[in-house]
């Protein structure tokens, strides 16, 4: 893994993207103080080419039955892109170019391309999945650990979802919709709308989630982050509801986060 990290600036907020380290913003600090959970594993990862859980690490691809690692027994979890090292495509002092190629173990050969884009109050996050080949199935997502605590109150979650995917006992949606319930999360929820989540620290920042597309994991069963995971799709998608990336038309995907002190 590369230690390579680029700092992005806009007035007081400041963003670190780890290339080497699944292209993932590793930090973002507003006025010196870090919203994201800090670690190799945490920041704010890119799930592609699926979100969440595939059943079996099983998946349809026209009329073949594709295996993926089971790296979260007995499924494949989040994707291939956060294990691997990503390449710097350019540069500037509030924007960053990153690409990664789709290799084994994902069937097709394609390439995934993020832009990480900061402005004085709002993290713009945008991924496309192309394919030089092959049709395929594919989701995008992204999973950011943000932190519970600020050093004041806890962080209050704040949204009005349209239905709660029902969670069978092996975490993936059973298919039924729900009414929403109280938390704890570890939940895919339907915002048809599109994203629209807020997380507010009391007393200190109001941060806003927001994306078009109409899926969000909330995971808030941790003690020290809550996670607001925007996606093309529910966990389990690649079966469920695929998008499919064509030599004609990328799959992309877009989450800003925008905030304001309290």
């Amino acid at each position: 893994m590369s230690d390579e990290e680029i700092t992005l600036t806009a007035g007081d907020a400041e963003a670190t993207v780890q290339p080497g380290n699944g292209g993932r913003v590793g930090g973002l600090r507003i006025g010196g103080v870090d919203l994201l959970r800090q670690g190799e594993r945490f920041g704010c990862f890119p799930m592609v080419p699926w979100c969440g859980r595939v059943r079996d690490g099983r998946f349809l691809d026209g009329g073949v039955v594709r295996q993926l690692p089971l790296n979260a027994p007995p499924h494949a979890i989040h994707g291939t892109v956060r294990d691997r090292a990503w390449r710097t495509a350019r540069t500037s002092t509030a924007e960053a170019v990153l690409t990664c190629e789709l290799t084994d173990p994902w069937p097709h050969p394609g390439r995934v391309t993020q832009v990480v884009a900061l402005t004085e109050d709002a993290l713009t996050l945008t991924m496309s999945v192309e394919t030089y080949e092959s049709s395929f199935p594919a989701q995008i997502g992204w999973h950011p650990w943000f932190n519970r605590n600020l050093g004041g109150e806890d962080v209050r979650l704040d949204f009005d979802p349209a239905w709660q995917e029902e969670r069978g006992d092996d975490h993936l949606p059973t298919g039924n919709r729900l009414d929403p319930k109280p938390g704890p999360w570890d939940d895919c929820f339907g915002m048809p709308g599109g994203v629209d989540v807020t997380l507010t620290w009391p007393g200190q920042l109001e941060l806003k989630v927001t994306s078009r597309e109409e899926w969000v994991v909330v995971y808030d069963e941790q003690a020290e982050a809550v996670c607001v995971e925007p996606q093309t799709g529910p966990p389990n998608g690649l079966n469920t509801l695929p998008r499919l990336v064509t030599p004609l038309e990328p799959l992309e995907a877009t989450t800003t986060w925008s905030w304001r002190r309290l």
